[in-house]
């Protein structure tokens, strides 16, 4: 038996328009849309999906993306343009990487691949 990630879905009270900034983000489409319940992003080889919820998870998000990029300085541009909040900036073990925050506080990381 093998497993493989099929998606990673993101909990929200209002899925559609935080499936369009990542659609945005990404460079990806929209693929699915059950009314703003359900909705999925493809992008590349990654898909993700936004859930609504009437309580999303209080804290910090125990699963967070972690994308990679050839051209660091350019994507931290493209997220900060995109509207997204910069938490850190952080280099450890070699590795240099930005963390950010989606516009409903949902954090991701940009890294040099």
């Amino acid at each position: 038996m093998q497993l493989r990630v099929g998606m990673v879905t993101t909990d929200s009270p209002d899925p559609l328009p935080l499936a369009e900034w990542w659609a945005g983000l990404l460079g990806g489409t929209i693929t699915e849309n059950t009314g703003g319940w359900f909705v999925v992003v493809k992008a590349a080889a990654t898909t993700l999906a936004f859930q609504r919820v009437d309580d999303p998870t209080p804290g910090k998000n125990r699963v967070h993306l972690d994308l990679f990029t050839d051209d660091l300085a350019a994507a931290v541009v493209a997220a900060r343009s995109a509207g997204a909040r910069q938490v850190a900036e952080l280099e450890e073990g070699g590795v240099h990487w930005f963390t950010f925050a989606d516009p409903e506080g949902n954090l991701f990381d940009v890294a040099q691949a």
